[in-house]
């Protein structure tokens, strides 16, 4: 499935619909327990009911109630994953597709910055302040700089610390080409949420070198980044924030929070922000940038807190230090170094997600939300292999 997303949505929602629906009969038929922890399915189902609760103020129930049905497929994602996957050839799979997956979107980038068209579908290349930005099979420079930033962190982790010789110098070159790839979308918070699931995973690892030349180039890049956006960073008067989000974003931001200031407990309604959000905008929030009314936040967390207000966003919260809690402790006891590592990279690849999601309604694309929960499933799963032997 990580995979399939690089190229197009519609086979992943396949898979994703034939695994649910066999998962389901398999349940019944075999009168099996569900072996995900209560705790991570507790707060899941409380932003489930969160979000049913917000339907009292929902302007569409038709459309209401598409967003529970897409977080019930979010919750099939990482339970089937979670119960599913047995053996490490599977794991192995998956660290394989990810790597096919990076690898071709990346090709199929410079092959669009080369020619003007990706090759899978001919999109056009975007231009953004005088920038060519790439999208490679996605409709957005954005939504490809999500699908690589959410899943670099595991080729990256496994290249620094687990491969050696001919392995690490291949895995290297797909990390290279990855990197590269979402070099060119020219995405701030793809970039940024890279960039700290990175240097996490050097200090979660004491690797004080990987630190330190992190931190340098931190500092470096301002002075060496490309001279169309050191002026646009002087246009803005260096100001970091409107670097980062653009003032439009701002405007958007201001008018959220009108939004869950009306509806602070249950929100507007589940999956309706884009139908509602006309409706809070403000003179003084559009003193940044004019914002068209059927938008979406650009911010999953304040998204989130508009649809299905701060009980639906605490719920997410708690849902993600279960997350974290279950990754780490995974993380701590399993015996076998390539297990470890993917498990550590894994919670990299879930906070740059997250850091991403500041600047980028992630969480509500569903062709990259499912990546996200995808992975929730992978990281899931390590427990069962605490006492596995070392992969060939």
């Amino acid at each position: 499935m990580p995979f399939s997303v690089a190229i197009a949505p519609g086979l992943a929602n396949t898979f994703i619909g034939f695994f649910s629906a066999f998962f389901i009969i398999k349940k019944i038929i075999k009168k099996e327990r569900l072996s995900v922890s209560i705790l991570l399915i507790l707060p899941f189902c409380i932003m489930i009911i969160a979000a049913a609760i917000s339907f009292k103020n929902s302007v569409s129930y038709p459309t209401s109630l598409g967003g529970i049905v897409k977080l019930l497929k979010y919750l099939m994602i990482f339970m089937v994953c979670a119960e599913e996957i047995k053996d490490l050839k599977q794991i192995k799979m998956i660290v394989f597709s990810i790597c096919c997956g990076v690898t071709l979107s990346s090709l199929d980038a410079f092959w669009q910055i080369a020619s003007g068209r990706d090759f899978i579908h001919g999109i056009v290349l975007q231009q953004r302040i005088g920038l060519p930005r790439a999208t490679a099979g996605f409709p957005d420079c954005n939504l490809f700089g999500i699908y690589m930033s959410t899943l670099m962190p595991l080729v990256i982790g496994l290249t620094l610390f687990y491969f050696k010789g001919k392995k690490k110098l291949f895995m290297a070159f797909i990390s290279a080409l990855g990197i590269l790839g979402l070099y060119t979308t020219f995405s701030r918070g793809a970039g940024l949420g890279l960039y700290l699931g990175i240097l996490f995973l050097s200090i979660a690892k004491k690797n004080k070198l990987l630190t330190v030349f992190l931190i340098t180039a931190f500092i470096i890049f301002p002075f060496v980044m490309p001279a169309k956006i050191k002026q646009w960073a002087k246009d803005v008067n260096y100001n970091p924030i409107v670097f980062l989000c653009n003032q439009d974003r701002l405007s958007i931001y201001a008018n959220t929070v009108n939004m869950i200031k009306y509806h602070p407990l249950i929100g507007v309604g589940v999956n309706t922000f884009s139908r509602n959000y006309g409706k809070y905008k403000t003179e003084s929030a559009e003193k940044y940038a004019h914002t068209p009314d059927g938008i979406y936040a650009h911010n999953i967390y304040l998204h989130m807190a508009g649809e299905v207000g701060l009980l639906g966003l605490a719920a997410f919260f708690w849902f993600l230090f279960v997350l974290f809690r279950q990754g780490y402790k995974a993380y701590i006891k399993l015996n076998d170094d390539y297990l470890k590592i993917i498990a550590i990279s894994l919670l990299a690849c879930f906070l740059s997600f997250l850091i991403n999601g500041l600047t980028e309604t992630s969480l509500y694309n569903p062709r990259v939300a499912m990546v996200f929960w995808y992975l929730i499933g992978v990281s899931l799963v390590l427990n069962k292999f605490r006492n596995t032997a070392r992969p060939n």
